[in-house]
């Protein structure tokens, strides 16, 4: 028997039934063997290269040739707890060079401090960040090279104070909004900025009693400190608050009913 070939030889497709020139049928394959079905190119599913395990050699290494991590540079990560990150003294045995030590988390202490920092090579550096906070860096020590110590703090909170006559009385403008509410977190340091020209003749202070020394109360003074002459440049109260603080109010030490409430949540 005789059979048709050629380009002019036709087929069906054995999945979707479409015709197709008979030379465009391919063999399905069904986990590495032919299912004896004839399909379409472009219908046709590829086997798996899962299938042909054993029977064609397929390069796909998985394992590692030095799995463990390079001892001699790390990045050692140092919780904080009540103000004071434990020793990290276990640095001790590395042989070669420390990355760095990075102190995360957060505490209410206003003092930080960061013990025990040696290596036998060296250590690249040793930096604690925190605002407004006493931090203290001791024990950084090594056989080779000590890379650099750093202490970031800064003030968080600064307050634009003016002065101006409302209905007749000078207030007190924190940001623009007269006699304004401030909040003042423990821990933290702000700063009122007197610099302004109104400010002259009415220094800033901070109290317990509403209207301070005019309320029957007295000048609150812990953590606070006064620079130069209001309506000055460069003159400010500053305060860094303790922990513990009460409900403060701030005033005017010569004129009554110009000041408001600094709360310290």
């Amino acid at each position: 028997m005789s059979y048709a070939r050629g380009k002019y030889a036709f087929g069906f497709c054995d999945r979707t039934g479409f015709r197709y020139p008979l030379k465009d049928l391919v063999p399905e394959y069904k986990n590495g063997v032919k299912t004896g079905l004839l399909v379409g190119r472009d219908v046709v599913d590829p086997d798996h290269p899962q299938n042909f395990l054993g029977r064609v050699k397929i390069f796909d290494p998985q394992s590692l040739r030095n799995p463990r991590p390079d001892p001699t540079l790390r990045e050692v990560f140092v919780p904080v707890g009540n103000g004071v990150f434990p020793p990290v003294d276990f640095l001790n045995p590395m042989l070669g060079q420390v990355g760095s030590v990075i102190a995360t988390g957060s505490t209410s202490s206003s003092t930080v401090t960061l013990t025990g920092v040696n290596a036998t090579g060296s250590v690249g550096s040793a930096t604690a960040v925190a605002p407004n906070v006493s931090i203290s860096i001791t024990g950084t020590s090594a056989t080779g090279s000590l890379g650099t110590v750093t202490i970031t703090s800064s003030v968080i909170g600064s307050f634009t104070v003016t002065v101006a006559s409302y209905y007749g009385a000078n207030k007190y403008y924190i940001g623009g909004s007269r006699q304004a509410t401030v909040t003042l977190n423990e821990g933290s340091t702000y700063r009122f900025d007197q610099s302004d020209s109104s400010n002259s003749g009415h220094p800033l202070r901070l109290s317990t009693t509403s209207d301070g020394t005019h309320g029957g109360g007295s000048e609150y003074t812990t953590g606070v400190t006064t620079v130069g002459t209001p309506g000055n440049s460069g003159a400010y109260t500053q305060i860094t608050v303790a922990s513990g603080a009460p409900t403060l109010y701030y005033y005017c030490t010569n004129h009554s009913g110009m000041g408001g409430q600094a709360n310290t949540p």
